[in-house]
């Protein structure tokens, strides 16, 4: 019996030796198949699952080790899911897929669907070493789209951008949207990058997103201008504002009054180039001709509209606002430059009116006294004549439908003459007699754009108590909500704040050159528009987002 037990043992193991290879091969066969058949259902674009390819290594695995190399199955391409591009401003949201995703190859076709993403279409071809091929509706690999996808309701300045099956497109529902698409794919190829595959949904948190530049007390150049221009762009900046009249000087050609410009300034046809480069990017340009302060350049050619006190001395920069002529000189540019500059806002200046620097401005201007007793009744002050200035100058560029704003110390408590309501304020300082907490202003129900000098003033030569910004401050500190000094208003008004502006102010002209703003504002700027596109906290350290910056250029 145990010789019986033996060999039966012994068949038993023989068989089981059998039917292991049988099944080995079993599962080879079966794994090659799975394998040939993940390959073609991705058309062999690599687009297998990690379980997939776990799988298919597992069945490799299961093969006898005798068995011939050759005849192992072939392993599919398998891709981790895609993470977020890593860009100036980050995207707001990005969903993973599985793929290569998409890098510009040269040859490879920029197509649009609407004619008018054209010069969209054009730029980002140039830049990325593809062919324009105008509106098309086939489809070929490597492709980038453009697409207007004009949905009701959404953001004017969003966009969805799909990389997916080698191809790109980017659909937005105005070319706007669809232009800082362009700005994001550009940022993530940059330098031989990849696209990631997946689906980025992006809009910005803030409809105004500005940069100001002080071209009245430095004349910069227009190649310089155009040079910001082109990286506000890219940047997703909207609005650059030019402060061009001051006391130092007027920098632009004038029609209406060619004796106030100065020897250094840009000619009409300039600005009208610079402006051109600015649609193209689409930045506005935002416009100041400050008045009835900073006026200093105009009254060079027009001392007879300078203000003087009752003793007769000279008030710098201010002018007589109880004389209608000053009114008349002041609308004269405001309606000239109204027909050069297109767009929306205008900045009508209003700060640092020097009358109501004065204890008693009524008793040292008795003329401006009387002009505004006469205007606005006996209990008027020279505050209410001032408001009703700065009223009069909206009324001037609201024929031109423009938006008007002024700075936050061109508004005054106690006055009898209130500032039109559609006034927005432009928020600098707490710094003025009689200062004001932003709470006064969004109380009021105005619409308020961030300019906090503690954080986003660049003025060349640290003079009084400014430093230079950085953009470690900025991006560590700063948010749209922090209007004054270091704190934030409260969230419920966070509605009423349209956004901000980082500001090159030139008290000091001489003390950098174009060259060196150029760099000491260049992180600021890109941490001042982080925070403007994306409420939420940086998901970068700003080691990494320094790092992220120099990679990007």
């Amino acid at each position: 019996m145990s010789q019986h037990r033996r060999r039966t043992s012994a068949k038993q193991e023989s068989k089981r030796q059998v039917l292991v290879v049988a099944v080995a091969v079993a599962l080879v066969v079966v794994a090659a198949g799975v394998s040939l058949g993940l390959w073609a259902a991705s058309g062999g674009d690599g687009g297998s699952t990690a379980s997939e390819a776990g799988s298919s290594r597992g069945a490799s695995a299961a093969a006898p080790p005798d068995r011939a190399p050759e005849a192992a199955p072939s392993p599919t391409r398998s891709y981790p899911l895609s993470e977020a591009p890593r860009t100036i401003p980050a995207v707001r949201d990005h969903e993973p897929a599985r793929g290569p995703g998409w890098k510009p190859e040269k040859g490879n076709r920029v197509v649009v669907d609407d004619p008018a993403l054209t010069d969209e279409g054009r730029l980002v071809a140039g830049e990325l070493g593809m062919t324009y091929a105008g509106e098309k509706s086939d489809k070929r690999a490597g492709d980038l789209r453009l697409a207007l996808n004009r949905g009701e309701g959404a953001n004017p300045e969003s966009y969805v951008m799909t990389v997916r099956d080698g191809r790109v497109e980017i659909g937005g529902p105005t070319d706007t949207g669809v232009f800082y698409g362009t700005r994001t794919l550009k940022q993530e190829t940059h330098d031989g990058g990849t696209a990631p595959e997946g689906v980025v949904k992006d809009e910005p948190a803030k409809p105004q997103r500005g940069f100001m530049l002080d071209i009245a007390r430095k004349n910069f150049t227009a190649g310089w201008i155009e040079d910001r221009i082109r990286e506000l762009g890219d940047l997703k900046f909207n609005q650059l504002g030019l402060h061009f009249s001051d006391d130092q000087g007027f920098r632009i050609e004038s029609s209406s009054h060619p004796e106030i410009v100065s020897q250094q300034h840009l000619t009409k046809a300039q600005v009208r180039k610079i402006i051109a480069l600015a649609q193209s990017r689409h930045v506005t340009i935002v416009p100041e001709i400050d008045s009835p302060g900073h006026l200093g350049a105009v009254l060079d050619a027009h001392p007879d509209l300078q203000l003087r006190s009752a003793q007769g001395s000279a008030v710098q920069g201010a002018i007589d606002i109880s004389k209608a002529e000053s009114a008349e000189i002041v609308d004269d540019l405001l309606n000239e430059y109204a027909d050069l500059f297109p767009g929306g806002p205008w900045h009508l200046g209003g700060d640092e009116y020097q009358a109501l620097t004065r204890s008693n401005p009524e008793a040292s201007f008795p003329q401006l006294a009387a002009a505004a007793r006469e205007k606005y009744g006996s209990g008027a002050t020279v505050a209410d004549l001032t408001t009703g200035w700065l009223n009069d100058r909206a009324d001037t560029v609201r024929g031109h439908q423009r938006v008007p704003r002024a700075w936050n110390d061109g508004f005054f408590r106690g006055t009898s003459v209130q500032a039109a309501k559609d006034i927005q304020v432009a928020y600098w300082t707490g710094k003025e007699i009689g200062a004001r907490e932003p709470l006064e202003y969004l109380q009021a129900g105005r619409k308020v754009i961030n300019y906090n000098d503690e954080f986003l003033y660049y003025v060349l030569g640290e003079p009084q108590t400014f430093v230079y910004p950085t953009g470690q401050r900025i991006y560590e500190q700063w948010t749209p909500r922090v209007l004054r000094g270091t704190a934030a208003v409260p969230a419920r008004y966070d509605g009423q704040i349209l956004g901000g502006s980082f500001a090159v102010w030139c008290d000091l002209a001489n003390s950098q050159t174009e060259d060196q703003v150029a760099a000491g504002i260049r992180m600021p700027l890109r941490a001042t528009v982080q925070k403007l596109w994306d409420p939420g906290e940086p998901e970068l350290s700003w080691a990494e987002f320094r790092a992220l910056a120099d990679r990007l250029g």
